[in-house]
């Protein structure tokens, strides 16, 4: 359900800002790590602490988009995906890197796009997938059960990702009315109603837990 309109400003093109807080979920615990292949004195890193995207959607057909780059890395570090989020643009090409003294594979069954890129160690080629639809694509390591990232892949160019404490700023934004979404995990999608009108500065929206 949409909250009240959220309104800011006036004008055709809003250099606007939102920013706020979403309020994030409890970090998960650390359930240690069950791999097949075991390596002696290898650090296991603790699991990224929680964070959300921030992404405004709606009709940017009469807008000049900003251009962003079409490139990402979600790097494998001592055994996790570090960052375990990352969120891109439809049309990026995210990159594996391997750098770990040890194998690893990258692999996906989400319906938005499947793949497997094979065991590879930090010297040779990190693994690359393009992923050209939107929607939530869950990453795993065939070798590191404890190891599981999420690459959001999205239709807007407007989007950031909050720091640990949920906070986030949104910045030049186009006038308009838009849904401005918060997404926590597969299951928790906040959504805020914006009118953005130009000169009007910054409009603070919080994501309060559902």
């Amino acid at each position: 359900m949409f909250s009240p309109l959220l309104a800011v400003g006036s004008g055709l093109f809003a250099q606007t800002t939102i920013e706020g807080t979403v309020q994030l979920p409890k970090p998960r615990p650390d359930l240690g790590v069950n791999e097949r292949y075991q390596v002696a004195d290898q650090p296991i890193a603790p699991a990224n602490p929680p964070a959300a995207v921030v992404y405004l959607t709606g009709d940017f057909s009469r807008l000049t988009l900003p251009v962003l780059p079409r490139t990402a890395q979600m790097p494998q570090k001592n055994m996790t995906f570090a960052p375990d989020l990352v969120a891109v643009l439809a049309g990026t090409t995210v990159e594996f890197p391997n750098l770990d003294d040890m194998y690893h594979n990258v692999f996906s069954y989400s319906k938005t796009k499947r793949f497997d890129l094979g065991r590879y160690r930090k010297d040779e080629k990190p693994g690359s997938v393009l992923f050209d639809k939107p929607g939530m694509v869950t990453v795993h390591c065939d070798i590191h059960d404890r190891m599981r990232g999420t690459v959001l892949v999205l239709d807007t160019p407007f989007f950031v990702k909050t720091d640990s404490r949920g906070h986030y700023r949104l910045e030049h934004l186009p006038a308009g009315t838009y849904s401005l979404k918060a997404w926590v995990n597969d299951r928790d999608t906040r959504e805020h109603l914006v009118e953005l009108k130009s000169g009007a500065g910054v409009l603070h929206v919080d994501f309060p837990e559902k």
